[in-house]
């Protein structure tokens, strides 16, 4: 699966998903790097068939309202150590990836997995 990992989140996530066999990049590895406008991320995604993985609520207002990005992973543990962040991914990415076979927008928190029609 191919992801695009927003700047709130670290490095260090895009790297994991790529040792779990993933093709994963950080917005830090865009040429404007976290600069890289929400739109150009969302545009970049959805051509590379990708899914944004972010915290950030303006990527979840633009998947609703016009449906890009088309596929966002919204992370919603608040704050954690990266350890955890790590770990939440770790425990859960197979039934992500299951997840989006069948969903275009799929919330992690601490507790659970939500897939939104």
């Amino acid at each position: 699966m191919k992801f695009i990992v927003d700047a709130q989140l670290p490095r260090l996530l895009a790297i994991r998903l790529h040792e779990l066999g993933h093709d994963a990049r950080h917005t830090l590895d865009l040429a404007a790097g976290n600069r890289t406008p929400d739109s150009t991320i969302a545009t970049m995604a959805d051509s590379d068939g990708a899914v944004v993985i972010t915290k950030d609520t303006d990527f979840l207002d633009s998947h609703i309202i016009s449906g890009q990005p088309a596929r966002l992973l919204l992370v919603s543990t608040g704050n954690i150590s990266n350890r955890q962040l790590l770990t939440l991914f770790e425990i859960h990415i197979h039934r992500i990836a299951a997840c989006f076979s069948q969903a275009c927008l799929v919330e992690l928190t601490q507790s659970s997995l939500i897939v939104h029609a």
